[in-house]
């Protein structure tokens, strides 16, 4: 026998578990969803559990809804920006002339 561990291939957890073990799944119910493209997706929610107004479809990522003929409409995402356009947000070319020449007056003085 070559050495090795005598539980090679098992995990935390693995092997047969029943109910008993587990105890009783709570009930269940699907609940279909359907996004702008027609896509149908049930994720199944407690019986007990609040159910959202949308769920992101798996397939296309567009918001779905309960409702066939009336899907949610996709939600508009922001670019990604960067910190030079947030800056170009709050000031105007003149502004950022000023702080410049500010800046550099600042770093000419304590070089003299």
């Amino acid at each position: 026998m070559a050495g090795g561990n005598a539980i090679r291939g098992s995990r935390v957890g693995a092997g047969p578990m029943g109910e008993a073990e587990r105890g009783e799944a709570a009930p269940r119910r699907r609940i279909p969803f359907w996004c702008a493209n027609d896509h149908e997706t049930r994720p199944s929610f407690a019986d007990d559990a609040a159910v959202p107004e949308t769920w992101d479809c798996p397939r296309c990522g567009f918001p779905a809804g309960q409702d066939r003929d009336n899907p949610p409409a996709q939600t508009k995402t922001e670019p990604y920006k960067t910190h030079l356009a947030y800056v170009r947000e709050r000031r105007n070319d003149e502004d950022g002339e000023a702080i410049l020449a500010e800046a550099l007056a600042k770093l000419r003085s304590k070089k003299a």
